[in-house]
């Protein structure tokens, strides 16, 4: 499987005075944001799944992994809404 595959074509809507080279890197960048983010919470529900459960064990971790993969993900699906927004 391809990794080039798996991110979508990065060609947004230009948006006035960012065209070119800028919102087709930014686009990317976005893109890999919310891979990154999904990456995290997969990570953090495995550290989960394999955590040791008893009371001297450290249980918050896998909450910090699925929590900061959470907000990576909420963060560029919503720039993307609002640059489509703004450039739509």
């Amino acid at each position: 499987m391809n990794l080039a595959a798996l991110i979508p074509g990065a060609k947004p809507t230009p948006i006035p005075g960012m065209n070119g080279p800028v919102a087709e890197i930014f686009g990317y960048g976005l893109w890999l944001l919310i891979l990154a983010g999904v990456g995290g919470v997969g990570y953090g529900v495995f550290k989960l799944a394999v955590s040791d459960k008893s009371r001297n064990g450290g249980g918050s971790e896998p909450f910090k992994w699925m929590g900061g993969g959470l907000a990576a993900v909420i963060l560029s699906s919503s720039l993307i809404a609002i640059l489509n927004g703004i450039a739509g």
